[in-house]
């Protein structure tokens, strides 16, 4: 049995980051960047408003002010898409919206609430424009005007090989016109179940037999996670169909199987792996999901790295989140896989007396008065998947610790958190 520190640390060293992909750019994210990108052109490309105003030479509206106006001509009209022809001169001034670009000769823009403007936009009625407008208020050389390249510059790296690709980064992308990107692709992991006592949902259920639960949270967990899964569904406990199943899993890029890795049935898996694998570890120093099993598949030159996860629900899932999901992340190109860790005040007894493992108890973690607390979510077994449901977080309760009592204060690894939605960032 080794501990969970080195249990991550070879599965780890084992998988490798993925070759890249060109994407299209909405199917790109969350995905990491295998390119630099360089911006074409500069954003904006022209001076442009950042208000609905007029824009004018500020030289020719000094002392202005509500009880001193000052009169300027009004020699056109500018929507944003379009460019005005001709030139704003001293004393004139061009009717403009947000985001079209400075006439010539203009240097700055007096938004319509420091001016007298006359204009009604009565409905369904052909708008007037008046031939003067009245400024309320001095304007400044280059107030409410937007600069080419002020958010971009031709040639300027945008964005770093090695990003992770949020919304923002996205916006960005499109922002100077590309339609694709180059992204280190998505693994595809399969997912297999084993035991003759399983059923598929949605098929009646004889006496003796549970609904396979495991492979439909799993296959969530690696698409929330930014996996693809590949769902195998059940294989039965003969090594004829464990072999089966497990040949239709070798073009993905790992494998994970429930079950059959505790001491009472996993000589079956063993022989397999010893034919066609090879095994690295089995059993880890943890609670719950203690049978745990890493090794790999041979594929003709390829071996694909098999996690054998416990088949308790609850187990199967704690070490997903443990090793699955940093190994996916890996192979994703992304080097920053933790979750957030926090300290938080138990509020009940947590006991981890019976053969000391680090404990993962499954909790709730709420905010008090600035402080976080920590409840557990009810009996610990490791077939209670509601309690899992019911979770934000769990326990990191030290190998070491016997008891932890109501006040004391521990470290919680958080599941879910508004504060931390995004994990695996670069």
């Amino acid at each position: 049995m080794i501990s969970v520190d080195e249990a991550l640390q070879r599965i780890l060293s084992y998988v490798s980051v993925l070759e890249p992909e060109e994407k299209p750019i909405p199917e790109a994210l969350s995905q990491v960047l295998a390119e630099d990108v360089i911006a074409p052109f500069s954003i904006p490309p022209l001076d442009n408003s950042a208000m609905d105003g007029y824009a004018l030479q500020a030289a020719s509206t000094p002392g202005a002010s509500p009880s001193a106006p000052v009169e300027l001509r009004v020699v056109g009209e500018l929507a944003a898409g379009y460019v005005f022809e001709g030139e704003v001169t001293p004393n004139t001034a061009v009717r403009i919206m947000t985001g079209a670009p400075v006439p010539k000769g203009a240097d700055a823009v007096v938004p319509f609430e420091e001016t007298e403007e006359a204009v009604h936009k009565a409905p369904m009625t052909v708008r007037h424009i008046d031939e003067m407008v009245r400024i309320l208020r001095e304007a400044r050389p280059g107030s409410n005007i937007r600069r080419a390249g002020e958010d971009i510059r031709e040639g300027q790296r945008v964005l770093t090989k090695g990003v992770v690709l949020r919304p923002a980064e996205i916006g960005v992308l499109a922002s100077i016109g590309r339609t694709t990107v180059k992204v280190i692709r998505r693994p595809v992991v399969a997912v297999l179940s084993t035991g003759d006592e399983l059923v598929e949902v949605g098929q009646p259920l004889p006496p003796g037999h549970i609904y396979d639960s495991n492979v439909y949270s799993l296959a969530a967990l690696i698409e929330r996670y930014g996996g693809i899964p590949k769902v195998l569904g059940i294989a039965p406990d003969t090594l004829e169909a464990l072999v089966d199943k497990i040949h239709q899993g070798l073009d993905a890029d790992m494998l994970l199987t429930s079950a059959g890795v505790s001491r009472g049935d996993y000589d079956m898996v063993k022989d397999v792996l010893a034919r066609e694998g090879e095994i690295d570890f089995w059993t880890a120093a943890m609670k719950p999901g203690k049978p745990l099993a890493f090794g790999f598949f041979r594929s003709g030159q390829r071996r694909i790295p098999h996690i054998g996860l416990p088949g308790n629900p609850v187990s199967s899932m704690v070490s997903f989140e443990l090793f699955a999901r940093p190994a996916i992340f890996k192979m994703m190109g992304k080097t920053h896989w933790q979750k957030p860790a926090i300290r938080a005040i138990a509020k009940e007894r947590i006991v981890n007396r019976d053969d000391p493992r680090r404990y993962f108890a499954r909790c709730v973690v709420t905010e008090e008065g600035g402080r976080y607390y920590a409840s557990l979510t009810g009996p610990q077994g490791s077939g209670i998947l509601s309690s899992m449901a019911a979770a934000n977080a769990l326990t990191i309760i030290p190998e070491d610790v016997d008891v932890v009592e109501p006040g004391e204060e521990i470290t919680v690894m958080m599941l879910d958190w508004s504060q931390g939605e995004e994990w695996g960032t670069a």
